[in-house]
């Protein structure tokens, strides 16, 4: 099937050539082509230009798209969208002035996910789970990692990768999915004991049922030390999981560190970032993740986007959409909350949404840009003023369709 959309307001994102990330004042460049128009087939782009030489006037479906701009599809690289239910309550807990770590200690966090997701068969969990999907559909996001690490046994770490693998094959969503077994200690366990169950049961079964393509652990002060997380990671890279972690989201834990260390593809979080972390990110293929969405709800420090990009860092940002700490799975409203409270410009955070998750995610080949050959998985907006609009107007829908490898899903 193929698809024409014209009178395009302006085509954003549009790269014949693109660079793998966009780093440092590079990200301030957001290509756009205006009076434009764009033709996919078989779920492809094939090519786009001016309208004043449009070659083609058919095509099985025509869109116009008069006063509206066309751009890539939202790429989430960071949520555990696999989850049994809702933390409400700990929610109204933080209101009355209970720290993450406050609520954590008395069983909440967490391990409070782990025991509604260890009552819940794999059946219900993924319904559960097919509504978020197609919640972040809606809001324009075509690729979504999915991290387990609310099962916390071998079995309900297993249920859940299997629930996000199922997503990825149910839905039109390019999924790629996450061991993190390595989330929190399990109340009860011997810690010891934990990691090396970790390590030599949980890694070897996930890989031999083809479960995961990355590992990642939460290196954080009360949860895994740099040293522990070093180890699972050079575990889980043995099994060909591909490194990811979970750092400086309340201390400077050493996680950036031991990722770039380790060949991570993201370090995620980043909310505590010294000079020294920055050096260490500087020349490395490691891309630093930032997730405004938990910095909002938790009310805490945002990661320093701003000092990271001028220190000429790639930068890319997602949802972190979890039902403790950001539930929220709105890639626009991200970018809003990147502009607003991270100092980035309307064109850096679409860049960080667009390209820089896409390297996130290890699929540049096929997302993030307007570029011959890559998915026709586009967000077609309303009839709004300008690009700037979309960050500038956070509470709006500015969505008329989203186009998933051509086929309209909105």
């Amino acid at each position: 099937m193929d698809l024409l959309i014209k009178n395009i307001k302006g085509l954003v994102q549009v790269r014949d050539r693109p660079p793998k990330k966009v780093c440092g004042s590079e990200m301030a460049e957001l290509p756009i082509t205006g009076n434009a128009w764009l033709f996919a087939n078989n779920g492809k782009i094939v090519e786009y230009g001016l309208m004043e030489d449009l070659p083609v006037s058919e095509a099985s479906e025509i869109i116009d798209a008069s006063g509206r701009f066309v751009m890539p599809c939202f790429v989430d690289s960071h949520t555990h969208l696999v989850f049994a239910a809702s933390r409400e309550n700990e929610f109204v807990d933080k209101l009355h002035g209970l720290s993450y770590e406050e609520i954590a200690h008395r069983g909440g966090g967490i391990l409070n996910s782990a025991i509604k997701l260890q009552q819940t068969s794999e059946e219900v969990l993924f319904q559960k789970s097919l509504e978020r999907a197609y919640e972040i559909i809606g809001f324009g996001t075509a690729a979504v990692e999915i991290k387990s690490g609310y099962g916390l046994t071998v079995e309900d770490e297993l249920k859940m990768l299997r629930v996000a693998r199922r997503i990825g094959n149910e839905t039109p969503l390019i999924v790629k999915t996450t061991f993190l077994g390595a989330h929190a200690i399990p109340k009860g366990r011997d810690r010891n004991d934990y990691i090396r169950e970790v390590m030599e049961v949980m890694i070897p079964r996930v890989a031999e049922e083809h479960l995961a393509d990355y590992c990642d652990v939460f290196c954080e002060k009360g949860f895994f030390t740099p040293e522990e997380t070093e180890m699972i990671i050079e575990r889980g890279k043995k099994y060909g999981m591909t490194p990811k972690i979970h750092a400086n989201q309340l201390h400077n834990s050493g996680g950036v560190q031991a990722g770039v260390k380790m060949g991570a593809l993201s370090v995620d979080h980043l909310e505590s970032m010294g000079e020294k972390e920055i050096e260490v990110l500087q020349g490395s293929a490691t891309m630093p993740t930032m997730l405004p969405g938990a910095a909002f709800f938790l009310n805490s420090v945002y990661p320093p986007a701003r000092r990271m990009i001028e220190s000429g860092l790639a930068v890319s940002i997602a949802t972190d959409y979890n039902p403790g700490s950001a539930p929220c799975g709105k890639m626009s409203f991200m970018i809003s909350l990147a502009c607003i409270k991270m100092k980035m410009t309307p064109q850096e955070a679409l860049n960080a949404a667009t390209i820089n998750a896409a390297y996130a995610m290890g699929i540049t080949d096929v997302l993030g840009t307007i570029t011959p050959g890559k998915d026709a998985s586009f967000i077609i907006t309303k009839k709004i003023p300008s690009i700037e609009f979309i960050p500038y107007a956070f509470g709006s829908d500015i969505i008329d369709q989203v186009i998933i490898k051509g086929k309209t899903m909105k």
